[in-house]
């Protein structure tokens, strides 16, 4: 039997400083997300002036699209509250005096590192598991209270990976927004060696989350010995493998990535149907898409050094313009290196990458530095 390994429980230290950390981040949410909120509220009168779309689907469809924009608030607020906590504690010296009582540096700034850290992994799920949610719903709205859609959005296809290496695609005349329901549907089911083994034909298909029900549907089995079966079924539940707002998304010609999640993009590049150009970028936003949770974690280490640096009217005031700077000069560089890594696929991870890397090393270095003071 092995020896259990002791558990780790943050000191007093730990709590205090998180602590710390707690409120100046909470204030960085806050400040910045009503930033992005005061961008938007003249999007919500163009809707309701300029498109007639009721007020309150307006306010909805706003309020769906906000997760994606905390993906950019999380990052900015871990680095202003970092921020505004080393420059008070460096400002009533008590950094001075946890490192003259024998802490290091490095030991005062590990447990706001491993919240970062965190702060990352949890940005990570909500770009991959909730945002993906809430822009089927921010779609559903506008296309449903705003823009009155009904099932003109034809012409649809998914095609879905197989155990076993065979696949499915599921073609449908139309998408009927309003009760997401597929018109018109037929799926096909290929084999490893790509040839057909079923068949299946509905009138309509509803999306009963998170699989489909086929009405009055009628399936043809394909034996190996060249028999066909057919079977009727007034309710067949299938798989399709996508939401309803992800089929219609295949159906529209969406140039930019950045409108998709990374299991969209992903899909986009195992379809074959993008060109060689739309192939680079779509690869190069994918991995890019994975760095950026972590720019949280960047953050929260650059900003260490440069809180405890004495500055003249230190505050809020100085802190938010150090952060302003830094995001601005960091998403620069990202920007730089998404279109390096968009000329030539291999150099999408390390374009990726690259920005964490560069901040990163810049932060160990003035941390160092500043550890020796």
């Amino acid at each position: 039997m092995l020896p259990r390994l002791p558990a780790w429980r943050p000191t007093i230290l730990d709590r205090y400083l998180v602590g710390e950390l707690w409120g100046p981040f909470l204030f960085g949410l806050s400040a910045f997300t009503l930033i992005f909120v005061a961008t938007q509220i003249l999007a919500i009168g163009r809707l309701v002036s300029e498109e007639h779309a009721p007020l309150w689907a307006a306010v909805e469809y706003f309020l769906w699209g906000m997760p994606a924009y905390l993906l950019l608030v999380i990052p900015m607020a871990m680095l202003l509250g970092t921020l505004l906590a080393m420059q008070r504690l460096s400002g009533e010296s008590e950094v001075t005096a946890m490192k003259a009582g024998g802490i290091s540096l490095t030991r005062v700034v590990a447990p706001l590192l491993i919240v970062g850290l965190a702060v990352s992994f949890v940005a990570l799920v909500l770009q991959e598991l909730f945002v993906p949610f809430a822009n089927d719903r921010a779609a559903y709205v506008r296309q449903q209270a705003i823009e009155h859609a009904s099932a003109g959005v034809s012409n649809l296809q998914a095609v879905t990976a197989l155990p076993g290496g065979g696949k499915q695609i599921t073609i449908a005349g139309g998408l009927d927004v309003p009760t997401q329901t597929l018109l018109d549907v037929t799926v096909v089911r290929y084999d490893a060696q790509g040839k057909p083994q079923d068949f299946i034909v509905a009138d309509r298909a509803r999306y009963d989350e998170p699989t489909w029900s086929f009405e009055s549907s009628t399936t043809y089995h394909f034996s190996p010995d060249g028999g066909v079966t057919t079977q009727f079924a007034p309710h067949l539940v299938v798989d399709v493998g996508e939401r309803p707002n992800q089929i219609a998304k295949q159906s529209l010609n969406i140039t930019n990535p950045e409108d998709l999640s990374r299991g969209e993009i992903k899909e986009r590049l195992e379809s074959g149907r993008l060109g060689p150009q739309q192939q680079k970028l779509f690869t190069a936003t994918y991995a890019a898409k994975l760095a950026r949770p972590f720019a949280a974690f960047v953050f929260t280490l650059i900003a260490v050094p440069f809180g405890l640096r004495p500055v003249r009217g230190s505050g809020t005031g100085s802190g938010f313009s150090i952060a302003v700077a830094i995001v601005f000069v960091y998403y620069v560089i990202s920007t730089v290196f998404l279109t390096v890594g968009s000329t030539t696929t291999w150099l999408a991870g390390p374009a990726a990458w690259a920005p964490n890397v560069l901040f990163t090393v810049i932060g160990l270095r003035l941390l160092r530095r500043a550890s020796r003071v």
